[in-house]
């Protein structure tokens, strides 16, 4: 690939992630039934993907901490006995209902997006 090309694709992978994190992270805490700490939070994500996590664990603190400050989360600070103290989030009622939206968002927007890639068939 060209450096233009290589240039392209990272800036698309960027804002793909950007959109993307918040929901994905929504659902990893939901899925999991109990409070997470930013660590326990990106082993899932690996877990999850098979390529790799396409974003940085250092990426993910501050989408949590925009989702808390909105209602969407709620944390703890507990202590750790090997560290510092580990901040574990929850995902709230009201998460829950923004997630249920986003996800009805998402599938809306991925069967337009591969309709439209595919030619039209959507």
């Amino acid at each position: 690939m060209t450096d233009t090309v290589d240039s392209a694709v990272r800036k698309f992978q960027k804002e793909l992630n950007a959109g993307t994190a918040a929901l994905v992270l929504l659902a990893i805490l939901e899925r999991s039934g109990d409070p997470l700490y930013g660590y326990q939070i990106a082993k899932q994500l690996e877990e999850t993907t098979s390529g790799g996590v396409p974003a940085k664990q250092g990426t993910l603190y501050p989408v949590l901490r925009s989702l808390e400050a909105q209602g969407l989360l709620s944390s703890r600070v507990e202590p750790s006995v090997a560290g510092p103290p580990r901040k574990y989030y929850a995902i709230t009622p009201v998460g829950a209902e923004v997630l249920a939206a986003w996800r009805d968002a998402w599938k809306h927007t991925r069967d337009f997006v591969d309709g439209t890639l595919e030619g039209g068939r959507s």
